[in-house]
């Protein structure tokens, strides 16, 4: 390509669309493995650092991480200033643990994720994103079928965090995404807890899933906010959904929300303070348009399934 030189051999093509390929350089390939659940593959790329990649689709690279884990973990746990307990679903990388920890309200985290094979992998090779955060003694690990654990459990949690793959028909996630998964983790919640769920990419050809995820949790709590935040490594920003029966402020003042984690974190945020998260809670206008025209509720007779998946190259 004239004017451009290119370092890398070996690629990975994420499938975004029809249409789109979004193409990351590969130089080394740490680890590889069909699990029992899906294709993975541990990598180091060219200018992202390293990464995780789940049947195709890229989860998080090292440079880039912490905008998603921190706009995923902080809103809720700022939201109720005074979080004691926490549940995670997914978030096989630790970076979402490693985040809820900088609370130092947080007495117990749970996190359930279905693929040991894939936590053990991110323990070994991706210890920049996890931080020994698994080490901690606050930390409770299982392995196991999050909707077989809500089903059972008589425990609740003040912060509910839904840190799941995509869901596309392949993959182990799509039952994840529906009403009854949330109704599931709405029986789970404390009252005046929040619920944060990664609700899919929000450019314009893909926002109808994001606006869909939205009019879903609609469905089951009361108040539901769409947020979201830059994500390079995914070619295009990335949404979140802020779920609650209490209210959820959507005007705070950042120099409260700054004292709040001045006084109740470790610090050490590289995104979050009280500027941004004024930013990301203003839902930009076509994605409202998006959500008042939605009329589709996900359910497990219908559940959502993204686009594609991914090839290495």
């Amino acid at each position: 390509m004239s004017g451009s030189e290119l370092k890398a051999d070996l690629w990975i093509n994420e499938y975004i669309s029809p249409w789109d390929i979004y193409t990351h350089g590969v130089t080394k390939i740490l680890a590889y493995q069909k699990t029992p659940f899906q294709e993975m593959y541990i990598v180091e790329t060219g200018a992202f650092g390293k990464g995780l990649v789940l049947d195709g689709k890229w989860q998080s690279c090292t440079v880039d991480e912490f905008i998603y884990h921190e706009a995923l973990v902080h809103p809720g746990l700022i939201a109720h200033a005074n979080p004691r307990s926490v549940l995670v679903l997914g978030g096989g990388e630790g970076a979402t643990i490693r985040e809820i920890l900088r609370w130092q309200t947080v007495e117990k985290v749970t996190m359930i994720d279905i693929d040991g094979d894939v936590v053990e992998a991110c323990q070994k090779h991706l210890p920049e994103m996890h931080q020994n955060a698994f080490e901690d003694p606050r930390v409770e690990l299982i392995i196991a079928d999050a909707l077989k654990i809500l089903d059972t459990t008589t425990q609740t949690w003040d912060i509910i965090i839904s840190d799941l793959s995509d869901p596309i028909e392949s993959g182990p996630s799509f039952a994840l995404f529906t009403k009854e998964y949330f109704a599931k983790l709405k029986q789970v919640l404390n009252p005046g807890g929040y619920v944060m769920v990664q609700a899919g990419p929000i450019s314009p050809p893909e926002v109808q899933d994001h606006a869909r995820l939205i009019n879903t949790l609609k469905a089951v709590f009361g108040q539901v906010n769409s947020l979201s935040a830059p994500t390079p490594s995914y070619g295009r920003s990335w949404g979140f959904a802020l779920c609650s029966d209490a209210e959820i402020d959507l005007r705070p003042q950042p120099e409260s929300i700054d004292k709040l984690l001045s006084d109740k974190t470790s610090g050490g945020c590289r995104f979050i303070d009280g500027t941004t998260l004024l930013g990301i809670l203003q839902t930009p206008l076509y994605i409202r348009q998006a959500i008042a025209a939605e009329t589709v509720v996900y359910t497990l007779e219908e559940p959502p399934k993204f686009f594609g998946t991914g090839a290495m190259a």
